[in-house]
């Protein structure tokens, strides 16, 4: 499995999108409101991932990505891996891209938002250097407006 980080291509946001949705629905679906869950359809993944494709960075050929994050400012704002992907490097590998485009970007912290109980993620994250400086409430895009809930805050020095 390739560990090499590279830019999203226009042509890998279908695949990235359903790379999302069902790392996301894995990841979440057990432990976040029900009415998040019904909200977050493929079109919805779709729609945001061909939006943001510009943050995106990915692992992968080509077409057939692996794992991507997502940066926006201070912010590791979304890092998922695919399902056959985990525990091969390519979440280190991602992380540590995100955590030096937001260094590029002027920042000395990063930050990041845990969904409470996705205890795989927060593992992954502390082992890294992240620590949990509390509990925050996370606004998330949901169809037409937000979808407010508590989540965990990560932050590290960079």
């Amino acid at each position: 499995m390739t560990r090499a980080v590279r830019e999203a291509s226009a042509e890998e946001a279908g695949a990235l999108a359903r790379l999302w949705h069902d790392a996301w629905h894995d990841a979440h679906a057990a432990i976040v409101p029900a009415a998040l869950v019904r909200m977050r359809t493929p079109d919805s993944f779709g729609m945001r991932m061909a939006r943001d494709l510009a943050l995106v960075r990915v692992t992968g050929p080509a077409g057939a990505p692996s794992g991507f994050c997502m940066v926006r400012g201070d912010e590791l704002y979304q890092l998922f891996i695919g399902a056959a992907a985990r525990r091969s490097g390519v979440a280190t590998a991602l992380a540590a891209d995100a955590e030096e485009r937001i260094r590029a970007g002027g920042h000395d912290r990063a930050i990041l938002d845990c969904a409470i109980g996705n205890d795989r993620a927060a593992a992954f994250y502390r082992a890294r250097g992240w620590h949990c400086s509390g509990t925050v409430m996370g606004a998330f895009e949901a169809g037409d407006g937000s979808f407010e809930m508590p989540v965990w805050r990560f932050e590290k020095p960079l």
